[in-house]
C-alpha cells in the first residue's frame, strides 16, 4: 500500500456533474444567487481560498471550522459551502438538520484524500494505545476514527491537553505535525500526508525572493515544510496570517500559503505590498486546483437545484462529532 500517491483521488461518491449548459445565456448570476439565497433560506460560506467574486458574495468568509460554526448558529435551512469536500462534511456534522450543498463535488483536498478511511483504519492497528489527533482537514470517516480533532490554530493546545504519558498519532499532515512537535516537545507518530499547495514552497526559492525584498516579512502556514517555517517571521493559521498582516507595522509581506487569502489581506491592508510565495514549479503563486473548481455558475446551480448535496450516515456523523466536540470543549 502506498501512502504517498502523487495525486489524490476525487471524494468517494463524486457523481454529480454540474449542468452548465442549462444556464441561460446572459443570466445575471450575482442577482440570481442573491434571489435564490433568499428563496432557499440559504447561507453562503466561502473559504479564504475561494475566488474573489465568491468571497464578495458570501455571508461569511473564513476558515473551515469557523464557517461551519457560524452556519450552525443561523436559522438557515440550506448551507452552500464554497470550499472543499471535507469542509462541507464538517458543516453537515455540526448542522445535521440543514441541507448542505457544495458547488462542485469534485472539489476534494489533496491532504484529506490522501488519507482514505479504510487505509487509515488499517494503519492505526499498529498503534492501539495511541491517542489519535486528526487535523480538521480530513474526511468525516477519519474524524470518526479520531480521539480529538484540531485546527492549525489550536493544534498545539490540543496536543498539550493530552496527558504526557499518552502516545500520540497525528494525521494527516506531516508538516503541521512536525511543527506541533517542535512547539510542544512531544514525540508523535505522523501519517505521511501533505497539501500539494504548501508542499511546493521551498526554502531555496523563498530565500531568493527575500533577497529581492529584504524589507518584507515572511509569513507562513504551518502546513509548509519545516525549512520554510524556520525562515518565517510568523507562522500561523490562515486567519492568523490575515490578522498578522492587518495589525503588523510592516508594509511588505511574503505570503507562504494559498494565494486566495490575498484578496482579504488587500481589503484589510490596501496599502501593503503582498507578495505570494513562489511555487517550486516556477509559477508566481500557488493556487489550490480543488478550491478553484467552484465558480459563480456552479454556485448558482447548487442553489437552484440543491445539488450536489453532502450526505452522511448518522452513525458516522455522530462518531465524527464526538472528537470535534472534544476539541471545542478545550476552548
Amino acid at each position: 500500500m502506498s501512502l504517498n500517491a502523487s495525486f489524490a483521488p476525487a471524494p468517494a461518491g463524486a457523481l454529480h456533474v454540474p449542468d452548465l449548459e442549462s444556464i441561460e445565456p446572459g443570466l445575471d448570476l450575482v442577482a440570481e444567487i442573491q434571489r435564490l439565497r433568499s428563496a432557499r433560506k440559504a447561507v453562503i460560506l466561502a473559504h479564504y481560498y475561494q475566488e474573489p467574486e465568491i468571497q464578495d458574495l458570501a455571508d461569511f468568509v473564513g476558515d473551515s471550522l469557523q464557517l461551519s460554526q457560524q452556519a450552525a448558529k443561523t436559522d438557515a435551512e440550506v448551507i452552500a459551502f464554497c470550499g472543499v469536500h471535507f469542509m462541507a462534511e464538517t458543516a453537515k456534522i455540526l448542522s445535521p438538520s440543514k441541507k448542505v450543498v457544495i458547488p462542485d463535488m469534485d472539489a476534494g483536498c489533496s491532504l484529506a484524500d490522501r488519507c482514505p478511511t479504510d487505509q487509515f483504519a488499517e494503519w492505526l492497528k499498529q498503534y492501539p494505545d495511541h491517542e489519535v489527533v486528526s487535523y480538521i482537514n480530513c474526511s468525516a470517516g477519519v474524524k470518526a476514527l479520531s480521539t480529538v480533532i484540531c485546527t492549525s490554530s489550536n493544534a498545539v493546545r490540543v496536543v498539550n491537553s493530552i496527558a504526557p504519558e499518552k502516545q500520540i498519532v497525528f494525521a494527516p499532515d506531516r508538516h503541521l505535525g512536525k511543527w506541533v512537535m517542535k512547539q510542544t516537545g512531544r514525540d508523535m507518530v505522523l501519517w505521511p500526508g501533505f497539501c500539494i499547495v504548501h508542499e511546493q514552497f521551498t526554502a531555496k526559492r523563498i530565500a531568493a525572493l527575500k533577497a529581492k525584498h529584504p524589507e518584507a516579512k515572511l509569513i507562513a502556514h504551518p502546513e509548509c515544510d519545516a525549512t520554510v517555517s524556520q525562515m518565517a517571521d510568523f507562522v500561523g493559521s490562515t486567519a492568523a496570517l490575515l490578522n498578522f498582516v492587518a495589525k503588523d507595522a510592516a508594509t511588505s509581506f511574503i505570503v507562504a500559503t494559498e494565494a486566495g487569502i490575498l484578496h482579504q489581506m488587500r481589503q484589510r491592508r490596501p496599502g501593503a505590498e503582498l507578495i505570494p510565495a513562489p511555487a517550486d514549479s516556477g509559477c508566481n503563486c500557488s493556487l489550490c486546483p480543488y478550491m478553484k473548481l467552484n465558480n459563480l455558475e456552479k454556485l448558482y446551480l447548487a442553489l437552484r437545484d440543491l445539488q450536489p448535496e453532502i450526505r452522511l450516515d448518522e452513525d458516522t456523523r455522530l462518531r465524527a462529532l464526538l472528537p470535534v466536540e472534544r476539541m471545542l470543549a478545550l476552548g
